[in-house]
């Protein structure tokens, strides 16, 4: 058969294929509409009312489509979404540089044209097709779809179509991948959704652009920002009922109201209550924790200087984090790193790994399985993964299930490393099966874990028993005895979880004592959700009560306040904006493969396009950190001013480095005054520094402002965990800046400064060795101003130096002696029979009465050693000074003082006068001579 026969056969059979499908068509149009619309098998007929308008049909239609695109569009990988941006090209000028001493060359512009030809924004479309290849037309293709998705839900809202006016606000302000970010649409599209349905989430989303002004869209109106809050909370909404509790707390457009602010706050919390305990036996899992991205850098003033990166705070997750990664380290090293020593038999990084893979991230907070993960090392959650590393753990004790006899098929002669690893895996696994996580929920299944973990005391195995046996998770009957006996048994190893259901059981008898002393307990080792709703409603109940007095009410309602804030934020599952921003900023590296370089071709797009992806997803993160930021969380507000901080540059007063823009300046300010004001110390050191430096602050004298600032660093000071702040008002006390010139205050604060932080020790060494300078020329040049005098015991005592006063200081000593030993005489009778009040009671301490005892007994027994003479070497010196006998009641005066002050000042004016002998007065000879000789001949 020719080629000819076979293109005309081909070509009949399409025309035949062609035929048949118009035929078909015809036919189901041709159907009478009885018999296209006939009722599944079971449903119930249809009412014999009016049929549904052929509009609203099509804007179903139309709005269909449109969310199947929409659905499509946010499954797009980073690499796939990446090729979706215009390439922004990097300037080649540094490059070309470094290669070419001439960039201006004819290799270095031919190379210029190409780097530039290849990101073509002005070539035409079928040029553009040419270079990109497949990858430009499959671009275009999605673009194409974003843009009908786009008409469509504009055809939807032209018929009628609510659901659809509300995705067009949602996409226009939250676009997905390839639709542009549409500010004045969303406003409009919102504003119209509200007028005509009253959405909580509607109004909510007015609120945040009136109170921000974001996208200029409106002008700042904090009124118009509290109406559409207070609407879109009676609504219902947990985000507006956040913001509002927020803005009566802090006072933000409103009067400062703690009874509000509590009311709002406890109705947000309950809802988050209500979703915790929907959740499966045990409740819901926690988010991760937020992040600041200022504790990845070492605080706002970085490692060493901020409060976040030193002392007790140095050992958390974040800033341990923030140093691996400064050393090259990845979550991705670290997985290699354990599944390397589990593939090789290794069983506690075979439990470790697992545990990883459970939690979702490297790091998990105290507390227990139940207290969640750290979101600094989130990695993801496999619960496949994590199942097979505890399988593979157990094993080695248990090589079988049993459910009807769990230990009779343990293994003997088991090493206590294996046991004690077995013992936490069979915990994790009973605790999978109790949830079904990973796995189908069985609680008969789960049972056998546990039972299996308290071999070797776990205490989550004791726990899950203590839940089965609780609600009956079994055979439907509570053993509240059984209950109890495992939940002590694992609160009596630090469990948070068993801790507060232990809590909850006598807060549901009505021993709320006993209750809140369990509550607390928990808090202390690490429970981040329930032990705060429990004591937050403890406190309500306080502030609520009439018959208690004002300052009960008070205090219990500021407490209620701050524990219902932490339970509202932290139970927001269906409204996570800080999670979101966090994984559109990706500092995990989840998205972009972590710290590693990756190659643009396997995120299957060019740098530029992944560049131009990156800023697009900053700039959403920064979106979701504002609205955050307006329900009060502290996370979202650090972030957004450490992101727009104007006060990172020495150099900004010399003219080398841009000057900071005023108005960044003050929405920076506005969030380190609301970060401060939430207990963050280097935030409250940062006011003051903005302060200080007139940045974002209204144009008001240089002394009010310096006075503010030392005010904030005061405040700072007063936790005595910010040596910053201490070294700050050192300064200014040094030099009379926003306060009264006082040397021996700044020395105090100096010297604190370092009590707080010893890597503090060489500013605060130079700024010492100054200030004793400055105050020695201020004794030589005559000043009299005792605050400035470094070397007076105290300036408010008339104790200045004066010719004779060795004298009489002496013997004004000679006349008190005797008054003196008598006294002593008195003071070592009454001290041999100590007052009542200084004796120990049953109600002290155990522990620490143990403490004191040792401490006592050794210090006896070193006063022993020294009274026999029992010196070594090294203590020849003090054993001179101070063995029985020898120069007795010696102490050092003020004498010693004066004498020490008079040969150092002696010393310097004999410098100073050999100086000006030895190299001033020959050379003024010199010159008298020169001009009284003669001229040479």
């Amino acid at each position: 058969m020719g080629k000819r026969q076979r293109a005309a056969r081909k070509l009949w059979y399409a025309a035949f294929f062609l035929a048949a499908s118009s035929l078909v068509a015809a036919q189901v149009v041709e159907q009478p509409q009885e018999q296209q619309q006939q009722p599944l098998p079971g449903a119930a007929p249809e009412s014999n009312g009016p049929s549904e308008p052929p509009e609203v049909a099509e804007a179903d239609v139309a709005y269909a489509q449109a969310l199947q695109t929409i659905r499509l569009l946010k499954v797009l990988t980073p690499s796939q979404a990446a090729a979706l941006y215009p390439a922004s090209p990097p300037p080649p000028n540094v490059f070309l540089s470094t290669l070419f001493p001439n960039e201006n060359g004819p290799i270095a512009t031919v190379i210029r044209l190409a780097y530039r030809l290849y990101y073509q924004p002005w070539l035409p479309r079928w040029a553009s097709r040419v270079l990109n290849g497949r990858s430009g037309r499959r671009r275009d293709e999605i673009k194409g779809r974003a843009a009908k998705a786009i008409d469509l839900l504009q055809h939807a809202v032209d018929l009628g179509h609510e659901e659809a006016l509300f995705t067009m606000a949602q996409v226009s302000l939250f676009p997905p991948p390839a639709m542009p970010l549409n500010v004045s649409r969303a406003f409009d599209a919102y504003s119209r959704h509200a007028d005509l349905t009253g959405n909580a989430t509607s109004q909510a989303a007015l609120g945040f652009f009136y109170a921000t002004g974001y996208g200029g869209v409106v002008e700042l109106d904090q009124s118009q920002a509290l109406l559409h809050y207070t609407f879109a909370a009676l609504s219902g909404s947990q985000r507006a009922q956040m913001i509002m509790g927020y803005r009566h707390w802090a006072g933000i457009g409103v009067n400062e109201d703690c009874m509000a602010a509590l009311g709002w706050y406890e109705a947000s919390a309950e809802k988050a209550m209500a979703q915790f305990l929907d959740g499966p036996p045990g409740g819901r899992t926690l988010l991760p924790t937020s992040t600041r991205l200022s504790d990845l850098e070492g605080g706002a003033y970085g490692p060493g200087a901020s409060v976040a990166s030193t002392g007790g705070n140095s050992q958390r997750a974040v800033v341990r984090a923030a140093l691996s990664r400064a050393a090259g380290e990845v979550a991705e090293d670290v997985l290699e790193y354990y599944q390397y020593h589990a593939d090789r038999g290794g069983v506690e990084y075979s439990y470790r790994i697992g545990k990883i893979y459970y939690h979702g991230s490297i790091y998990w907070a105290p507390g227990g399985a139940a207290s969640g993960a750290e979101g600094v090392g989130f990695v993801g959650r496999d619960f496949a993964r994590a199942r097979m590393y505890f399988v593979s753990v157990t094993r080695l004790v248990w090589p079988i299930s049993n459910l009807n006899a769990p230990l009779a098929n343990q293994k003997k002669d088991v090493e206590d490393d294996v046991g004690v690893n077995a013992s936490l895996s069979a915990g994790y696994l009973g605790r999978m099966y109790l949830r079904g996580e990973g796995v189908k929920k069985d609680p008969k299944v789960a049972k056998m874990w546990f039972e299996r973990g308290t071999v070797w005391g776990d205490r989550e195995s004791h726990n899950g028993l203590g839940l089965i046996y609780r609600d009956g998770l079994i055979d439907g009957k509570p053993d509240l005895a059984k209950a109890l006996h495992h939940f002590t048994a694992a609160a009596g190893q630090d469990l948070a979880e068993a801790q507060v259901n232990l809590g909850k059981h006598y807060y549901g008898l009505g021993d709320v004592s006993r209750a809140t002393k369990y509550f607390d307990t928990a808090i202390r080792h690490g429970s981040q959700f329930e032990a705060y709703y429990y004591i937050a409603e403890i406190h309500s109940n306080q502030a609520h009560d009439p018959q208690a007095s004002s300052a009960v009410r008070g205090g219990s309602c500021g407490l209620a306040v701050s524990f219902y804030k932490l339970v509202a934020e932290r139970g927001i599952w269906n409204d996570n904006l800080v999670g979101e921003a966090e994984r559109l900023w990706d500092f995990n590296g989840v998205r972009w493969g972590g710290n590693k370089a990756v190659s643009s071709s396997a995120l299957g797009g060019s740098t530029g396009s992944q560049r131009a992806l990156r800023e697009a997803e900053k700039e959403a993160a920064k979106l979701r950190w504002m609205i955050a930021a307006e329900t009060g969380s502290e996370v979202a507000q650090n972030n957004l001013a450490y992101l727009f901080d104007q006060d990172k540059s020495a150099l900004r007063h010399t003219g080398l480095v841009p000057q900071p823009s005023n108005e960044t300046a003050r929405f920076a300010l506005t969030h380190w005054i609301r970060s401060a004001s939430q207990r963050n110390v280097d935030a409250l050191v940062k006011v003051g520094d903005y302060y200080y430096h007139g940045l974002g602050v209204s144009d008001e004298p240089e002394q009010e402002r310096w006075e503010k600032a030392a005010g904030y660093y005061h405040r700072a000071a007063e936790t005595q965990v910010s040596a910053l702040a201490l070294w700050n008002l050192g300064w200014m006390y040094e030099n009379g800046v926003g306060v009264a010139q006082d040397f021996i205050l700044a020395k105090r604060y100096y010297d604190m400064a370092l009590e707080t932080n010893h890597e503090a020790y060489l500013p605060v060494s130079l700024s010492l060795v100054k200030l004793y300078a400055r105050s020695i020329w201020h004794i030589l040049t005559g000043g009299g101003n005792k605050s400035l005098n470094l070397f007076l015991g105290d300036p408010d005592a008339d104790d200045h130096w004066y010719l004779g006063k060795a004298k009489a200081e002496f013997r004004k000593k000679l006349s008190g002696s005797s008054k003196g030993q008598i006294d002593g005489r008195k003071s070592e009778e009454t001290a041999a029979d100590p007052p009542a009040d200084n004796k120990y009671t049953d109600d002290d301490d155990p522990v620490q009465w143990a403490r004191d005892r040792k401490r006592e007994e050794l210090e006896r027994a070193q006063a022993e050693h020294d009274a026999d003479g029992g010196y070594g070497p090294d203590d020849y010196f003090d054993a001179a000074t101070s063995r029985p006998g020898s120069r007795e009641g010696f102490e050092r005066d003020d004498t010693e003082d004066d004498l020490i002050l008079m040969m150092v000042v002696t010393a310097i004016l004999l410098v100073l006068v050999y100086m000006r002998t030895r190299y001033v007065r020959p050379d003024g000879q010199a010159a008298q001579q020169g001009q009284q000789a003669p001229p040479r001949q």
